[in-house]
């Protein structure tokens, strides 16, 4: 096993051993600065981490000899915890809805869909649309097409196509996305004119 590109030796995956739980007699040496101070015997290398105030961290175990590195064990678990914290934090969970329909689907009732899929676009969901068919409807599936492009018509300034319509067995499917809309038109208009005057103010003041 060798160090990766930046010098440094991987710390295991699992919670690695440290100090007295180090079963192996002996170890490849890693300096608290990532300096390699060779092959050790664990009684040797525990000694030095002792006098650092630091812990021998079983970072390599399946190494031949294993690596071990000197450092403070419970200030690196700390940093990972934070850095997992922030990780979660800054992670984006898209959640994916379902909304069916039939193909025989009454005005009212594909209205009442419709606002449900509004909804869940405004809100930041993907939405899987499925037009269920049942016995010999699937002679007519083309009547689902129609449902399904008839929704994303009405839902053009909200969502985009991610998966057009495909049919799986008895059931045709659509993903819908949340489109990135900029800002109207409207607005930016008046946000360019409101910046205008402050230019012209600056300009008058170069001026004097």
């Amino acid at each position: 096993m060798t160090a990766d590109c930046g010098g440094e030796w991987p710390i295991s995956a699992t919670d690695p051993r440290i100090n007295e739980r180090i079963r192996a007699p002996r170890c490849r040496l890693i300096a608290d600065d990532g300096e390699q101070l060779g092959i050790f015997n664990i009684g040797d290398a525990l000694r030095i981490a002792d006098e650092q105030g630091l812990d021998l961290v079983e970072i390599a175990p399946t190494a031949d000899p294993p690596v071990c590195k000197i450092m403070d064990f419970g200030k690196y678990r700390y940093e990972q915890a934070i850095k997992a914290k922030i990780a979660r934090k800054h992670q984006t969970t898209v959640q994916v809805k379902e909304i069916k329909f039939r193909p025989k689907i009454d005005k009212h009732d594909y209205e009442t869909k419709k606002r449900h899929v509004i909804r869940f676009l405004e809100a930041g969901a993907k939405v899987k649309v499925t037009i269920m068919f049942r016995g010999r409807e699937m002679v007519h599936a083309d009547r689902g097409l129609v449902i399904l492009e008839r929704l994303a018509e009405d839902l053009r300034e909200l969502a985009i196509i991610e998966s057009h319509p495909k049919l799986e067995g008895r059931n045709m499917l659509m993903l819908l996305a949340p489109s990135k809309k900029e800002p109207p038109k409207a607005e930016k208009k008046a946000a360019e004119s409101a910046a205008e005057p402050a230019a012209d103010e600056t300009a008058t003041a170069d001026a004097e």
